[in-house]
């Protein structure tokens, strides 16, 4: 439908609003009333558009000349009864994104009210009352009141005003003002300081990644400012403009800056983007750019992908527009550094320039690879990888033409390409490298020699992770991890990591670790269980490799068992040395150890920013080594456990005795100790946790708060006496006071008493240093042991109100429960995977208290969007739990208590 036509069946918005013999205010709502209906039904028009599959570029122009049309009549509506003189000297301008003739049906409305000398009080009069009907409307507006001398200055000042003003664009006035404007402001904005103006988009661009994720693989991208969007293309754009003092893209391919194919790939990119916003936004409650699971989901399916043997329909659109992205990132970097590129060559170093000549028909010249023989590829095509291996050992860059030859030759890598020995070579020198080893594969992935060197990787190329554990896609956290092992290496973690720093330095194969890490997440391409898929894959890829079988044979173990460390020492008791012991004996050799804590390690911290953890450190530290003194020290780390044990209880007795307690009452506080509880904590800390105990006397409960600052958690420690419930009271108040547990170790002396040991943190993962809410805490406790206070009462108060929850649809997994009585020689092991929620620890507690199980032991762990809990469990009789009809009734009630909101 073309302006006219809109016109055409819109008479009612038309001429017949500017009826000069009513004042404006008589006119108003009528003017208010008409553009509402115009509006409604050409977004209504747009949306059935979008939703027949229309271009995004053609909904885009139409919306824009929706706009257009909306501003010249209430422009002539509500100037036409002011001085015709001023209204002459007046002009409305449209900036920004409606400048560029790119209206999203949620875009802001940038308009610039423009005069010469005698329009300035028309302007102001124009733009109050056009305004204020476009705000009656609720559309989001940005404006200015401008004459060329304002524009002018606040370019000078303001590098956005200045970009905003590149894109102007007339609307509606005095056309006589187009020629006024480009003459004083189009071409000062163009020419003047082009390099401050490049310099500063280039800083705004680096801080918009800092803040909107620097990875266009981000699970839930910015369709807008995240990289690979919109605002990629933009700044791109825009420097090239200014740099080459040029007013369209159109311009720069006549000035042969771009070919015609590359702005066709601008143009290309632009509409698949247009097309996902249009439908973003039409889809969205509120205005955003985020593309949020739900809206994946309803935006794939407007777009026609289906569930198939490849993916879901929402797994299919994100591949798609993640490679998308990708392109986008790759077409704005270019054109940004052919603008860019000669300013940033540091000419005063001699050489820089010169071209040497490197093996196997490579130079180096300007800081970039190239060769000189366009067909070297076609010769052989084992040197794609020689490439890469040289850039990263002369630290530069490849040329511009020489990844276009890098592309164009890929279909070349064959089985017998990627099976030769000068091929994996490189591939093996490049892993072995001490510097950039990352960066290198980064860029190999980028160009997609990954997938063709090692097509198993194509399954997991742009994979989406559907969860809100992971925040980016399956191939970019396992660069990312690369990456962070890299850095171990490189001693940036040297201070706060100084264990995993020297084990990563005694490894005897990077180059192996490094294949593991690579390929830990490879079975993500090929349904459940990835590690036994991945596993699998693996004595393929090493022969092609030319792997020795030893090294096939560990590669292959490491990928099978790439989570265990982490299960084991966020889920399980590290003080069961039976568990302990099972676990070295699966890993055989100290070396296989070190490889996993490693990779373990990596993994963690590749997964999203707030995923690693100084606790789960802690864990995963004292699960290595506890393996390690069993692999090194054998059936003599036994014996060492009860040498240890005897000396701890000598220090705790000597450090007590000088103090107010008397002999006898400090050796039955020792010999009420277990060992299990001896060999958890050093003497050092046991200690303050006796004084404790000691010194509660006649009190109901004792507490003791500690934070540790380097781990960024806090240390709670209770004594009390023991009672049915105990744990579910300490959960309840705890939630309560918004404080959540990340572990807890629960012990019972043989006296009775008990001595609680839980690591917390507040609700936002700080800290918590408030002594006033300490001393709250207490009470609360102490009234909810002695029955005065009930805990249900206190979890009634602390419910989030219904109108604070988030309604944006996470996706959820069903709440799952596993029995275990294998893996502990004296506890039923009980596995809770549950939907997170305000008192979801209260809950579990209560209901294990209710079916008549103490908990011994409790592990605690919160994956962004599901609570992964772990309780070590006895019956009443202090038994495990067999009687498979009592294993059924505690998982169905479970199940049931958690499924109820």
């Amino acid at each position: 439908m073309t302006m006219a036509t809109m016109s055409d069946s819109h008479s009612k918005f038309n001429a017949e609003l500017i009826d000069t013999t009513q004042g404006y205010e008589a006119r108003r709502q009528l003017l208010l009333d008409a553009a509402r209906s115009f509006l409604d039904d050409q977004l209504q028009r747009l949306k059935q558009l979008t939703q027949e599959g229309a271009s995004g570029t053609a909904v885009v122009l139409e919306l824009t000349a929706c706009f257009d049309q909306l501003v010249d009549i209430l422009f002539q509506a509500v100037s036409a009864d002011l001085n015709s003189k001023e209204v002459a000297a007046t002009a409305i301008f449209a900036l920004g994104g409606y400048g560029r003739n790119e209206m999203n049906p949620k875009s802001d409305l940038d308009l610039m009210f423009y005069y010469e000398s005698d329009g300035e009080s028309a302007a102001q009069t124009i733009s109050d009352r056009l305004l204020y009907i476009l705000w009656d409307l609720s559309l989001d507006v940005g404006y200015s009141v401008r004459s060329n001398k304002d524009c002018l200055e606040q370019a000078n000042l303001d590098t956005t005003v200045r970009t905003a003003l590149l894109d102007a664009r007339f609307l509606c006035g005095n056309p006589d003002l187009v020629a006024n404007f480009n003459s004083k402001v189009g071409k000062a904005v163009l020419n003047n300081n082009s390099n401050n103006f490049i310099k500063s988009k280039l800083v705004e661009t680096q801080e918009r990644q800092a803040k909107y994720g620097s990875s266009v693989y981000l699970l839930e991208p910015n369709l807008k400012e995240g990289e690979g969007g919109l605002r990629d293309l933009q700044s791109a754009i825009w420097i090239a403009r200014v740099k080459f003092k040029s007013a369209s893209l159109q311009e720069l391919v006549i000035k042969g800056v771009l070919n015609e194919q590359q702005a066709d790939e601008f143009r290309a990119a632009y509409e698949y983007l247009w097309s996902v916003r249009n439908h973003l936004h039409f889809f969205g409650q509120r205005k955003s750019d985020q593309l949020t699971f739900e809206l994946q989901e309803q935006i794939a399916k407007a777009l026609g992908y289906q569930n198939s043997r490849a993916g879901t329909a929402v797994e299919q659109f994100m591949q798609d527009y993640y490679t998308h992205a990708a392109h986008v990132e790759h077409l704005a970097s270019s054109l940004v550094v052919r603008a860019t590129q000669r300013e940033q060559v540091p000419r005063s170093i001699f050489g820089f320039l010169t071209r040497r000549n490197l093996e196997d028909g490579f130079n180096v010249g300007r800081g970039e690879l190239g060769v000189q023989d366009q067909n070297i590829f076609k010769k052989d095509p084992a040197l794609i990888m020689r490439a890469f291996e040289l850039a990263q050992k002369h630290d530069v860059k490849l040329g511009v033409s020489l990844k276009r030859l890098i592309r164009e030759n890929l279909p070349l890598i064959n089985d017998k390409v990627r099976r030769s020995r000068r091929m994996n070579e490189a591939f093996m020198n490049i892993l072995r490298h001490k510097k950039n080893v990352g960066k290198i594969l980064r860029k190999m992935h980028h160009m997609h020699v990954l997938n063709a060197f090692i097509p198993e990787f194509k399954h997991v190329f742009c994979k989406v992770q559907f969860d809100l554990y992971h925040i980016y896609t399956v191939d970019i956290h396992t660069l990312f991890a690369i990456e962070e092992m890299c850095k171990l290496w490189d001693g940036e973690y040297a201070k706060s990591q100084p264990l995993l720093t020297r084990v990563a330095d005694n490894i005897e194969k990077r180059e192996l670790l490094l294949l593991s890490i690579l390929f830990h997440d490879i079975g993500k391409g090929s349904g459940k269980d990835h590690s036994s898929k991945g596993a699998s894959m693996i004595p393929t890829i090493a022969r092609r490799f030319g792997l020795k079988r030893e090294d096939s044979l560990r590669l292959q173990f490491l990928v099978q068992h790439h989570l265990q460390m982490t299960h084991i020492s966020q889920r399980r008791d590290l003080s069961d040395m039976q568990m302990i012991s099972q676990f070295a004996e699966l890993m055989g050799m100290s070396e296989t150890l070190r490889m996993l804590y490693l990779l373990t390690f990596a993994d963690l911290k590749a997964v999203g920013p707030d995923v690693w953890s100084e606790w789960k450190g802690q864990l995963l530290q004292e699960l290595y080594e506890n393996t390690f003194d069993i692999l090194e020290k054998g059936n003599f780390y036994q014996e060492k456990r009860s040498e240890k044990a005897r000396n701890r209880k000598r220090k705790i007795r000597q450090a007590l005795l000088g103090e107010e307690y008397s002999e006898s009452r400090i050796n039955r506080a020792i010999n009420s100790l277990s060992t299990r509880y001896l060999m958890s904590y050093r003497s050092r800390q046991v200690i303050p946790h006796l004084r404790l105990a000691l010194g509660r006397g006649d009190k109901t409960l004792a507490m003791q708060v500690e934070q540790n600052t380097d781990g960024n958690y806090t240390e709670l420690t209770l004594a009390t006496i023991d009672s049915p419930g105990l744990f579910s009271i300490i959960t309840g108040v705890l939630a309560s006071h918004s404080i959540n547990i990340l572990g807890a170790q629960i012990h019972t002396r043989k006296t009775g008493a008990v001595l609680d040991v839980l690591q917390v943190h507040s609700a936002i993962g700080d800290l918590v240093d408030n002594a006033a809410k300490w001393k709250r805490v207490e009470a609360d406790l102490t009234g909810a042991i002695e029955g005065r206070i009930y805990v249900e009462d206190l979890m009634e108060k602390c419910q989030q109100p219904a109108y604070l929850k988030s309604s944006g649809a996470k996706p959820k997994r069903p709440n799952k429960i596993l029995i275990d009585n294998e893996v502990s020689a004296k506890y039923t092991v009980i596995d809770i995977f549950a939907n997170d929620k305000v008192g979801l620890l209260y809950e579990i507690s209560r209901t294990l208290r209710d079916l008549g199980l103490y908990i011994e032991v409790s592990k605690i762990s919160t994956k962004v969007d599901q609570a992964a809990d772990v309780f070590y469990v006895r019956d009443i009789f202090g038994q495990k739990i067999s009687d498979p009809v009592k294993i059924e009734e505690i998982r169905n009630s479970l199940l049931k208590n958690l499924a109820e909101d």
